[in-house]
């Protein structure tokens, strides 16, 4: 492929598995990643989610790091909302000091989490109100220009950690064209205003010392597999995996409460969230790939590798790579 490929883990904690687990299973995933030539890594910031491990960011990412050798590494991403961006300068920036040149820090908009959540992080449900400001705030402690007078990151400040906009709406896309900084759209949950958005960031994009031209990354689920027949009952086990999760507040179903939700209108919202996936034998996989990096536009792609454990995640990986000919690391 012409664009280059990255990984999104979202950082599952599987049935009858712990968050050790899950961790385990992300320091291999990036390791893996890494072997076969993808550009980067992000992990996504949710909160009191009895399925995800990835509530911080930073210090999964510094214990990937230390388990890893050069590929980057990055949160997709940190929900500014929930914090300072004081705060976040200077994690990222130890980060960075850490780990020089590997970190990326993409910044969203939502919480991440439900209302009561947001009230136990922050307390105060107006934050994402201030969102372009603390951006702002936040790109000037990293770059060593404090908008706080006698305030700075340390470490931080000077860093220049590269910054990303997230979103799923023209709300990002307008934002991350005005600021001059790189687009990552969610397209692998939250499809449906992908070429509006991109559209318009493209053409409302303003040069800025971090970014001359428009950067476009778009989400993208895929499950690759050996057999057309293995894929496809991942990716069935995966929706109905995630319309639990989704309309289950936390109950547990049985098979056939599942087939009945799957034939409903709940069903048929998970499928349209689901609809930017390619599942396959890996020439179907990248054939389908290809074709959703035209449709969005792309200049790059995160790739959530869907699975059933580990072992499906890691060869998922290994097969996407061989079939758009990443080139392995030495």
């Amino acid at each position: 492929m012409s664009v280059p490929l990255s990984v999104l883990d979202l950082a599952h904690i599987a049935p009858g598995r712990s968050a050790g687990d899950s961790i385990a299973g992300s320091v291999a995933l990036a390791q893996q990643a890494e072997r076969y030539g993808y550009r980067r890594v992000w992990y996504a910031e949710h909160h009191s989610m009895p399925t995800i491990a990835s509530s911080a960011p930073a210090v999964l990412i510094a214990h990937v790091a230390a388990h890893t050798s050069t590929i980057r590494l990055g949160a997709g991403g940190v929900m500014l909302p929930n914090h300072s961006p004081l705060t976040i300068a200077e994690q990222f920036g130890t980060l960075d000091a850490m780990h020089p040149g590997r970190i990326d820090l993409g910044l969203g908009r939502a919480p991440g989490s439900d209302e009561r959540t947001t009230y136990a992080l922050r307390r105060d449900p107006s934050s994402a109100e201030s969102f372009p400001q603390d951006v702002q705030e936040l790109r000037a402690y990293l770059a060593g220009e404090s908008r706080v007078p006698g305030v700075q990151a340390v470490p931080g400040a000077g860093s220049r950690v590269p910054l990303f906009i997230l979103g799923s709406s023209l709300f990002g896309a307008k934002l991350a064209a005005a600021l001059g900084l790189p687009y990552a759209f969610a397209s692998h949950f939250a499809p449906q205003a992908l070429e509006a958005a991109v559209a318009t960031y493209r053409r409302e994009f303003r040069p800025s010392e971090d970014l001359d031209a428009p950067h476009v990354i778009a989400g993208v689920n895929v499950v690759a597999a050996d057999t057309t027949e293995r894929a496809q009952q991942t990716f069935e086990h995966v929706r109905r995996t995630f319309a639990q999760s989704l309309f289950g507040r936390g109950r547990t179903f049985t098979e056939a409460e599942v087939d009945a939700l799957m034939s409903s209108a709940a069903g048929m919202h998970v499928e349209s969230m689901l609809s930017c996936s390619a599942v396959g034998t890996p020439a179907q996989v990248r054939e389908q790939i290809e074709e959703f990096r035209r449709r969005a536009d792309a200049d790059e792609l995160i790739v959530a590798h869907q699975a059933r454990d580990t072992e499906e995640r890691l060869r998922s990986v290994e097969l996407l790579a061989e079939a758009v000919e990443l080139t392995p690391t030495a």
